[in-house]
């Protein structure tokens, strides 16, 4: 990015962050998967035998989802190609510590299991994620499913479109068929639609595209953040257990910039340390030993920085990153309304997208972690703001809705990751502490008409 003058206001907030311990900074991510921001491989948050049951009389009618593409290769080969540059470079020299000498083949086995893959293809880990989530909301609404076969609904499966995406809903509509075969038949054909799934790229995500590429508030926030002294520290501190000190000199005094600074050096060794674990089922790959934990963690909040205000809930004065995700939003509501309305026989709506699309609809459903938007003079820190990549938007991230029925009164259920989720603040469930809501609360709630 390029660099911008700070505000006064913003100089003066940033000011107190640069003076923040970096301890206290990642003091919460004491887990090794607090480190890997949204590249975090995925695991359901609840056990469903801990689920509410419905109120009585209540049966399930209607199921609607959105998730993420499950655990992928990297989308490029451009950090490995970087590092690599460097480290073949301190090769020849002799300039790589004891350590520093098992991490270029390691870099190169990474790189070529990705390349088999195929970049940004999904892995066998991320190919399971999306199987076992099948598997799980079939055996978690048994009874929805056998009323769908029994009544032939159909069962629509969506896409963004981009490869991934593409394959998750055939892998996902797959596994559904094989725990109930009778639903085989059901499964349309899978569509594109990526005014839906893709609408940080389609034209309904052209201002938000503009404000990325253009605003100054943005780009002087971002560059504050992250060109502080406490990142060159963890960058040297990560490329000094690979290179010798020497030669970790050499590269933060700009010798080798064409290839990268430190502060980019150093990133390509977080970003290929927190996609390995995505890479699992292809290979095994010890990353971690080149980057402490502070070091780790403090790049992942440089990662969750950026997507915090780039797709998240940002600045508080503005919906530009979330507005957008209105137009996926409005489509579970029709979907459970036309449901209700009679006006629709699908049994359940499975949709297939990115975390470009899941950040932003958490950020505009005020999702747990998601409802804290920063001012210009408190900018986001861990310290005190619970957005985190891992937890917001891992791989295979989804949202979920159960539709429920007695007589004409409908009831959803969100489930968030597979953990049961109350409604945004201010949304009333039908009784204290339910995770059930009324669908003409939830219009009230979130300001809409039924349709």
């Amino acid at each position: 990015m390029n660099r911008i003058a700070a505000t006064p206001a913003l100089a003066l907030a940033l000011s107190a962050l640069l003076a923040t311990p970096l301890s206290a900074q990642a003091a919460d991510l004491g887990h090794p998967s607090g480190r890997y921001g949204t590249k975090t491989p995925y695991a359901p948050q609840q056990n469903p035998r801990t689920y509410q049951r419905a109120p009585k009389g209540f049966v399930p009618v209607f199921t609607e989802n959105v998730s993420r593409h499950g655990s992928r290769a990297a989308t490029s080969g451009d950090d490995a190609d970087l590092i690599l540059t460097l480290w073949d470079q301190a090769a020849s020299e002799g300039e790589l510590t004891r350590a520093g000498a098992d991490f270029g083949p390691q870099v190169r086995s990474l790189k070529a299991a990705m390349e088999k893959t195929g970049y940004g293809n999904l892995s066998g880990r991320g190919k399971r994620e999306i199987q076992d989530t099948a598997v799980r909301m079939e055996q978690r609404l048994p009874g929805l499913f056998t009323r769908i076969a029994e009544d032939s609904e159909p069962i629509d499966v969506v896409s963004s479109g981009q490869g991934r995406a593409v394959d998750s809903g055939t892998l996902f509509a797959a596994a559904l068929a094989d725990a109930d075969p009778d639903l085989a038949p059901l499964i349309g054909p899978a569509r594109t639609d990526p005014d839906l799934l893709y609408f940080h790229k389609s034209v309904g995500g052209a201002a938000y595209r503009d404000y990325i590429a253009h605003d100054q508030r943005l780009a002087t926030t971002l560059n504050r953040i992250t060109d502080q002294p406490a990142t060159h520290r963890a960058a040297r501190a990560v490329l000094r257990k690979i290179f010798t000190p020497a030669f970790v000199q050499r590269i933060s005094a700009g010798e080798f910039s064409a290839a990268g600074t430190e502060v980019e050096a150093a990133e390509a060794v977080y970003n290929l340390y927190s996609i390995a674990p995505s890479m699992s089922d292809e290979g095994t790959w010890n990353l971690g030993r080149y980057l402490a934990p502070r070091d780790a963690a403090w790049f992942a909040y440089l990662s969750d920085t950026e997507d915090f205000y780039q797709k998240g809930p940002g600045f508080g004065d503005s919906d530009i990153t979330y507005k957008m995700a209105d137009v996926l939003l409005d489509d579970f509501f029709k979907k459970a309304e036309a449901k209700r309305a009679g006006t629709s026989d699908l049994g359940a709506e499975l949709r297939f997208t990115h975390a470009e699309e899941i950040i932003p609809l958490a950020a505009l459903m005020q999702l747990p972690g998601s409802s804290h938007p920063v001012t210009e003079e408190r900018p986001y820190t861990y310290g005190d703001n619970p957005w985190r990549g891992a937890s917001v938007a891992p791989m295979a991230a989804n949202i979920q809705w159960d539709v429920f029925r007695r007589g004409d009164t409908y009831l959803v259920r969100m489930l968030y990751n597979e953990k049961e989720t109350a409604f945004k603040q201010g949304c009333v469930p039908v009784s204290k502490g339910s995770k059930f809501y009324d669908l003409d609360e939830l219009e009230r709630c979130f300001g809409r008409t039924a349709s």
